[in-house]
C-alpha cells in the first residue's frame, strides 16, 4: 500500500513533525511518499528526499502554493489521493487545516491525533484530554490520518535517497487570499521543537514576574518558554506560548512547570515530555502525580536557587 504524507516546511527544511509522521507512516504501507507543496520549495523537496524510509517526494511548485492556503494545498492533495491508501498530516495548526476540507471533499471520516498504529486500518488516538485511549478501525477505503507526534518517534533526516517527482500544480482555488503573516522573532528555540520547555502558572502573578523568573533560567537551559492556560488567559504570557489540549502538544526531553497546578487540559499537551520537574508549593497539586521529580517549595525561592546551581 502506498502512503502519503503531506510536509510541513520552511521552504528550504522540513519541519520536524514531518519525521514523526514518516515513522507512522512507515506502519501502515510498504511505500511512503512525501508531498512538498510550496514555490521555490526545491531545497526542502531534497531535505525530504533524504529521509529514511521515504521512497518518493512529490514536489508541487506554485505561486498559489507558496503560502500554504488550505484550499490549495487541498486541492493538490486531492489530486495525487487516488493513488494512496493513506494520507498522513502532522497534527499541527496546519494539518488541522487541511486535513479535514481532504476527507470531506474524499467523503470518508477523518482519524485524528493517532498515536499509535495497530494496524493499517485501526489506530489508537487520546479522547478524555488525554484521560482514555480509543482503538478506531476504519473501513473507508482512504485513511485520512492526523498524527500526534509525540506517540512517534521521529524518522532519521539523512540516510534516505528518494527519487523528486515534480508534479502539477492544481490551479489556485481563489477561495481565500494571502494577506499578511506576522511572526514573533526570537532567539529562543520554537516551542513545538524545542528539547528543554520552561512553563510558568498562574502563580507567577504578573508577565514581569514572568520575565524576571522564568526568562533567565529559560536562556540558561537554552529552552523554549511555556505557559498554562490559565496564565495566558490573565496576560502573563503571550497565546502562542500556551501549553495544553487547547494550545500546543509537547514532548520535550525535559520540562520544568513551575507554578503550575497541573489541569487536566495541561496535563494532556505534555505528559508526554521525557523528564518532568514539578515546583509547586501546593504539595496537592495534581502535576505532581506525573512528575518525575517534584519539589514543594516556593517558585520565587526555588528558582534562583536552581539558577544558581546550574
Amino acid at each position: 500500500m502506498n502512503v502519503l504524507v503531506v510536509a510541513e516546511h520552511d521552504h528550504v527544511s522540513i519541519k520536524s513533525a514531518t519525521l514523526n509522521v514518516v515513522t507512522a507512516a512507515l506502519q501502515c504501507g510498504s511505500q511512503v511518499h512525501v508531498l512538498v507543496a510550496g514555490e521555490a520549495a526545491a531545497s526542502a523537496a531534497q531535505a525530504a528526499a533524504r529521509v529514511a524510509g521515504v521512497s518518493r517526494v512529490l514536489h508541487a511548485d506554485a505561486p498559489q502554493l507558496a503560502e500554504g492556503l488550505a484550499e490549495n494545498v487541498a486541492a493538490q492533495v486531492l489530486a495525487l489521493a487516488p493513488s494512496y491508501s493513506h494520507i498522513l498530516f502532522p497534527a499541527t495548526s496546519g494539518g488541522k487545516n487541511v486535513a479535514p476540507r481532504v476527507a470531506a471533499l474524499l467523503d470518508v471520516a477523518q482519524i485524528s491525533d493517532v498515536t499509535r498504529v495497530v494496524s493499517a486500518d485501526t489506530f489508537q488516538r487520546p479522547i478524555y484530554a488525554g484521560n482514555a485511549i480509543v482503538t478506531v478501525k476504519s473501513g473507508d477505503p482512504v485513511k485520512v490520518v492526523t498524527v500526534r507526534a509525540t506517540g512517534f518517534d521521529a524518522a532519521p533526516a539523512d540516510g534516505g535517497s528518494a527519487e523528486i517527482e515534480a508534479v502539477t500544480a492544481v490551479a489556485d482555488s481563489g477561495m481565500s487570499t494571502f494577506v499578511e503573516r506576522v511572526v514573533v522573532k526570537s532567539e529562543r528555540p520554537e516551542l513545538g521543537d524545542a528539547r528543554i520547555v520552561v512553563s510558568g502558572g498562574r502563580a507567577l502573578g504578573s508577565s514581569e514576574k514572568f520575565n524576571d523568573v522564568l526568562t533567565p533560567l529559560a536562556d540558561k537551559l537554552g529552552a523554549a518558554l511555556g505557559a498554562s492556560r490559565a496564565a495566558v488567559d490573565a496576560g502573563f504570557a503571550p497565546n502562542d506560548w500556551q501549553v495544553g489540549q487547547t494550545g500546543k502538544i509537547v514532548a520535550p526531553q525535559l520540562y520544568v512547570a513551575c507554578g503550575i497546578s497541573g489541569a487536566i487540559q495541561h496535563l494532556a499537551g505534555m505528559k508526554d515530555s521525557k523528564v518532568i520537574v514539578a515546583i509547586n508549593k501546593d504539595p496537592e497539586a495534581p502535576i505532581f502525580s506525573i512528575a518525575d521529580y517534584g519539589l514543594e517549595a516556593d517558585l520565587f525561592e526555588a528558582v534562583p536557587q536552581l539558577m544558581s546551581a546550574i
